[in-house]
């Protein structure tokens, strides 16, 4: 399945990847904990994509996540983002393409991170001044 190949291709390419069947082993996955990246399709049996998102953002907003999903709707890709997407990519998509969007998506958050930090650093170095 589609899956298996993503987990296999991203492993490939460096990626540590846990793979899970249906939204609610996917919740509690991410529940222990040590994931960079999300990779979600809306259509996940037991709990869809766009509610596990909701919950994940409730507890987490910095986790980025990307769905790849067959549903190509605008109302669709609208949802998305409004659950807590950073990026919505729609099936047929290119392996190339979607490790580009990884990459991307990898690198702001991890440049949003330095700022943040950055940013902690000056504020207690005012705060020992």
């Amino acid at each position: 399945n589609l899956g298996s190949l993503l987990a296999q291709y991203l492993g490939a390419k460096g990626f540590a990847v846990e793979l899970r069947p249906d939204g609610k082993q996917g919740w509690d996955t991410y529940l222990k904990g040590g994931f960079d990246l999300l990779i979600l399709d809306v259509m996940m049996p037991v709990k869809d994509g766009f509610t596990l998102a909701r919950e994940i953002r409730q507890r987490d907003e910095r986790t980025p996540i990307i769905f790849l999903t067959a549903k190509s709707m605008k109302q669709d890709t609208i949802q998305g983002f409004q659950s807590g997407a950073d990026d919505y990519i729609t099936k047929p998509f290119g392996m190339e393409e979607l490790l580009l969007r990884v990459s991307a998506v990898l690198r702001r958050t991890r440049e949003k991170l330095a700022v943040l930090e950055q940013r902690l650093a000056e504020l207690e170095a005012a705060r020992r001044a």
